[in-house]
C-alpha cells in the first residue's frame, strides 16, 4: 500500500481537501492519502467543511495531524502546499509542491475555486501514477 502525504502549514485547508479526494478517487486496494501540516490548527477550517460537503465529501470528523520526518519517510510521495521550507527534507522521497492559496477566512467563492484545483491536480496525480479505481 502506498501513502501519498499531502502537506499544508495547518493540515485544516488544503491538505485535507487533497487527501479526502485522493480517498475518493485512487483505488483504495493500493493507495491511501494523509493531511498533515507543519503547525497543526485545532480543526478544519469551517469554510473548507462547508466547501467539502458541497460535492457530498464530509470533512467534520477529520483532524489536523502534525507532519513528521517519520509519516513524510513512509510516504510514496509528499505533496507541499504552501508549508515551504518547513516541510521536512526527506533523502530521495519524491515530493511536488502545489502552489495554491490558503482557504481560510476566504469567501466561499475563492474555497470553492481552491477546492476545484486541488481536485483537478489531485485527479491529474492519480492518472499519472497509475492509481485509478478499477
Amino acid at each position: 500500500m502506498k501513502t501519498y502525504v499531502f502537506a499544508c502549514v495547518h493540515s485544516a485547508g488544503r491538505s485535507q481537501m487533497a487527501a479526502a479526494f485522493f480517498r475518493l478517487l485512487a483505488d483504495p486496494a493500493i493507495a491511501t492519502a494523509v493531511s498533515a501540516g507543519t503547525a497543526p490548527a485545532a480543526a478544519v477550517h469551517p469554510e473548507v467543511i462547508e466547501a467539502m460537503r458541497d460535492v457530498n465529501v464530509d470533512l467534520a470528523d477529520a483532524r489536523p495531524r502534525l507532519l513528521t520526518a517519520e509519516l513524510a519517510t513512509s510516504a510514496a510521495m509528499l505533496v507541499s502546499m504552501g508549508c515551504g521550507d518547513a516541510c521536512p527534507y526527506v533523502p530521495g522521497l519524491r515530493t511536488e509542491d502545489w502552489a495554491l492559496p490558503d482557504p481560510k477566512g476566504q469567501p466561499d467563492d475563492v474555497v470553492r475555486r481552491i477546492r476545484n484545483d486541488i481536485r483537478a491536480r489531485v485527479a491529474e496525480l492519480i492518472a499519472r501514477e497509475g492509481l485509478s479505481r478499477a
